[in-house]
């Protein structure tokens, strides 16, 4: 009888651990659902990310050939103004990362650089060429060349570029908010994110 007894508690002790252990989530299956999760995220912020701006231009073309050396100088003149739309973005499905589920560690290991675009419409007011200098298709890819130069330096002098990067700091801020409310590690080429105020001194 007693024997009876050991055994049956011996079963119900087997039985109750089974049941607990089955209802017990597994660590890796929560490492794996965590792991889907930060891929999810990724992907949703894989966008383009773009800054727009506009910028206007004034121009003067000028250019002279002499017809005949030291007697006679044919010249040429336009007065340009341009107005031009820049955006400055960053393709964020780019951005290459590994997952390291043991060290519980999303590590970003590449952000592509901002691309900028320029469209600019040009008007053309004041032309005057004379008989022997007349207006060519390589002046007008000139024109559009030096313009070109000219307002990527104000693109560089603006804040167009600096607003863009603190649209990708708060995009990447993102990944931050996300791995450390599920315990695991951010870094960017092995630096590890402790704040977001990291990721905004970061050279991206």
């Amino acid at each position: 009888m007693r024997r009876l007894i050991y055994l049956l508690v011996l079963v119900i002790v087997v039985l109750f651990t089974a049941r607990y252990c089955n209802s017990k989530p597994s660590n890796s299956s929560e490492l794996l659902e965590n792991s889907m999760l930060i891929q999810k995220q990724i992907k949703n912020v894989g966008k383009l990310v773009v800054t727009e701006g506009h910028f206007s231009e004034v121009f003067t073309y000028k250019d002279s050939k002499e017809v005949f050396p030291y007697l006679v100088t044919a010249e040429k003149k336009a007065l340009v103004v341009v107005n031009a739309d820049v955006t400055v973005g960053y393709d964020l499905s780019k951005i290459e990362y590994n997952l390291d589920e043991h060290t519980k560690t999303l590590n970003i290991t590449y952000i592509p650089t901002e691309e900028i675009k320029i469209n600019p419409e040009f008007e053309y007011y004041d032309i005057q060429a004379d008989f022997l200098n007349q207006f060519e298709a390589k002046d007008y890819n000139t024109i559009k060349n030096k313009v070109k130069a000219s307002l990527m330096k104000k693109v560089e002098a603006s804040d167009i570029k600096k607003n863009a990067k603190n649209r990708l700091i708060s995009e990447l801020s993102k990944f931050y908010i996300l791995t450390n409310s599920l315990g695991w590690t951010l870094t960017y080429n092995n630096t590890q994110i402790t704040s977001e105020q990291v990721l905004d001194s970061l050279k991206l």
